[in-house]
C-alpha cells in the first residue's frame, strides 16, 4: 500500500511517499513543492496544488496524511499557512485519496518516542526507519515522518472499535 505524507508550508511544502507491507516500510520518493514569493497568494496556492497533483499522478498513493498547522505568533503568517494547508489537504481529497491529520507532537512521538523531539532527532529516525532514503531536505524528512506516523496509526480507530 502506498502512502503520502505532507508537511504544508506556503514557501515550501515537503512530501514523502512510502510503501507499507504489513510492518515493513519502504521509501519510494520525497521532495518539496516550492512557491515563488514574487507571485500573488492565489498564484502561490495554485503552484502548491499543481505540484502536489504532479506527485500524486507520478507515484499513485492511495492515502495521504497531513501535519496539522503550528500556530505562529504572527496572525498573518498563521492565516497564510492555514490557506496553504487547505490546498495541501484539498488536492489529495480531489484525487480520491483519504486524508488524515496528525499533530506535530503525534508525529514526533510516533517516530522518535517523544512528542518534544528536536528536528534533528526526527530526521535521524526517519533515516533509520527508511535506510534507502536520500532525503532532499528537512521539509521532505518531516513529510516522510508524517507518512510513517500514518502507517503506524491508520488502522487504530478500526482496532479500537473491534475491541468494543
Amino acid at each position: 500500500m502506498r502512502l503520502m505524507g505532507l508537511d504544508p508550508g506556503l514557501r515550501i511544502t515537503g512530501w514523502g511517499i512510502i510503501d507499507i507491507d504489513g510492518n515493513r516500510m519502504t521509501h519510494v520518493a520525497d521532495g518539496c513543492v516550492k512557491t515563488d514569493a514574487k507571485l500573488s497568494l492565489a498564484e502561490r496556492l495554485n503552484q502548491l496544488y499543481e505540484g502536489i497533483e504532479l506527485v500524486i499522478k507520478r507515484f499513485g498513493p492511495i492515502e495521504a496524511a497531513v501535519e496539522e498547522t503550528f500556530v505562529n505568533k504572527n496572525p498573518n503568517s498563521t492565516l497564510k499557512l492555514g490557506q496553504a494547508r487547505g490546498v495541501v489537504m484539498l488536492m489529495p481529497a480531489r484525487a480520491g485519496l483519504s486524508v488524515s491529520e496528525y499533530t506535530p507532537n503525534q508525529v514526533k512521538k510516533t517516530v522518535v518516542g517523544t512528542g518534544h523531539a528536536a528536528k534533528e532527532q526526527v530526521q535521524m529516525m526517519v533515516k533509520t526507519l527508511l535506510p534507502t532514503a536520500k532525503i532532499e531536505s528537512a521539509d521532505a524528512a518531516d513529510a516522510l515522518a508524517v507518512a510513517i506516523c500514518h502507517a503506524q496509526h491508520r488502522n487504530t480507530p478500526d482496532k479500537w472499535g473491534s475491541l468494543r
